[in-house]
């Protein structure tokens, strides 16, 4: 059979955008449909914006910092509608790289939702055409989970909605406990809103090493931000005064500014035709893959946060390359999902790979835990009271590394190369001949010669 592509693409984010760019680029017939805009959630409306906003969300530190320094520094004041002009400017300019770069490759773009009939039909919604594929891959992302139960949901907004409130928030009440509720309550507090977090959980950012948790903890309530634990909003309201009250299931109430749900993200695989294709998905919504990101229909393939597999930007990209190598260069490659490093943008950061404490337990029968806790140096004269935690995880036995963790300050730069050196089986013994380079927090990790504790079949000695 003859079809109207080689390879049709379903989402402009970034696994979408790679897949196609790259099967273009072998000469395939190749077109990618998006129905918002391109870079998906990273681009525009997660990851990239995200930093912006936590560089924005530091200065008043630095201005409080620079006093120790010798600095004199006038009055200061930060205005939010500048803030998000500057971000949608870069956040075009990211879009039009993408764009570029889909079509120097050949890639036809296709401005519509794209809805599958069969599987090998699509159905373009905005203008009714259908097209065929020999292949398609579905890479539609995430989205947030508006938590529907909730009486007043509606009320709330979401991490979609943050960049783009017309006034800053005087005080903002944000639920959850993941990496997007911590990361929003430190830019929002860092941009002078009053910030309560509200986590049912017992501490915050559940699946970290715990000594992260606790020592982010105690950074973020120093500076001033309320943390709830153990407790969740049970209903929201509007008030007279045209703001939102908010009742928990422990009896508190308070009225804010806005409240945002940060409450895990969904598959976004709402309406897509998955059913009418023969696409198999679990009870989360996912499409369900083989380790070849193939989906039980033969053709059609899935990537990234639809999958509901790692939703991180650079695992979606790094599937994506991994289905070209399977499918166009005859060299079959799974992704490789094991030990990625990954960042909080907190403030501190969090920069972490490989094993927790809490999971290494689990899996190995002795350990040897390094651990390293001071105030860094440029808070020395700064005056400022946070602290830097580093933390090794060793397996007592082969003496292999199995996990890094840092809070403190460029964290994620950290962890990036320590992520290179545990994927490559690094031990303890590689760290300690390493030499130092100082004067830098980063030396914590090749001087920590002796453990500060072990454990022996889950016991700590």
């Amino acid at each position: 059979m003859t079809y109207d592509y080689d390879l049709f693409v379903i989402g402009g984010g970034s696994g979408g955008v790679r897949a196609s760019r790259l099967a273009a680029s072998l000469g395939k017939r190749v077109a990618i449909a998006e129905e918002y805009r391109f870079g998906g959630t990273c681009v525009i409306r997660g990851c990239v914006p995200k930093k912006l906003f936590v560089y924005a969300s530091q200065f008043h530190e630095h201005f409080e910092d620079a006093v120790g320094y010798g600095w004199e520094v006038g009055k200061n004041t930060f205005n939010w509608k500048k803030l998000t002009a500057a971000k949608d400017k870069e956040i075009a300019r990211l879009e039009g790289l993408y764009r570029q770069g889909l079509e120097n490759n050949g890639v036809e773009i296709v401005e519509s939702r794209a809805e599958l009939i069969d599987a090998h039909t699509i159905r373009l919604t905005k203008t009714g055409r259908t097209v065929t594929a020999e292949k398609i891959v579905i890479a539609t992302g995430g989205t947030p989970n508006p938590h529907a139960a909730l009486p007043g949901h509606e009320l709330c907004i979401s991490s979609n909605e943050a960049f783009d409130l017309p006034e800053l928030p005087r005080s903002i009440l944000i639920a959850g406990g993941g990496y997007i509720a911590v990361e929003f309550a430190n830019i929002f507090h860092g941009l002078g809103a009053h910030v309560t977090l509200i986590y049912r959980g017992k501490e915050i950012l559940s699946r970290f090493d715990q000594d992260m948790r606790h020592g982010l903890h105690k950074a973020m309530t120093e500076k001033g931000i309320r943390i709830m634990l153990t407790d969740v909003i049970e209903n929201i309201s509007k008030t007279a005064e045209g703001g939102l009250m908010a009742k928990t299931k422990n009896g508190e109430s308070m009225v804010v500014d806005s409240v945002m749900l940060a409450l895990g993200r969904d598959p976004n695989t709402q309406g897509l035709g998955l059913e009418a294709a023969g696409v198999e998905i679990n009870e989360r919504g996912a499409i369900i893959v083989d380790k070849y990101s193939r989906t039980n229909v033969p053709n059609i393939y899935a990537l990234g946060d639809v999958t509901d597999r790692v939703q991180l930007t650079p695992v979606a990209i790094h599937e994506a390359m991994c289905f070209i190598e399977t499918e166009y260069k005859n060299n079959p490659t799974a992704p490789d999902h094991d030990v990625i490093a990954t960042a909080v943008f907190s403030q501190p950061e969090i920069g972490t790979v490989g094993l927790s404490e809490e999971d290494a337990v689990k899996r190995h029968s002795e350990l040897d835990i390094y651990r390293a806790e001071f105030r860094p140096m440029k808070t020395t004269i700064s005056g400022r009271v946070e602290k830097t935690i580093m933390k090794l995880i060793v397996d007592a036995v082969s003496r292999k590394v199995l996990g890094a963790h840092i809070l403190g300050h460029d964290a994620g730069e950290m962890v990036q190369l320590l992520g290179v050196a545990l994927k490559a089986g690094v031990t303890k013994e590689d760290f300690d001949r390493t030499m130092a380079v100082h004067p830098t927090a980063a030396e914590e990790f090749v001087t920590m010669y002796k453990p500060s504790y072990s454990i022996k079949n889950a016991k700590r000695i």
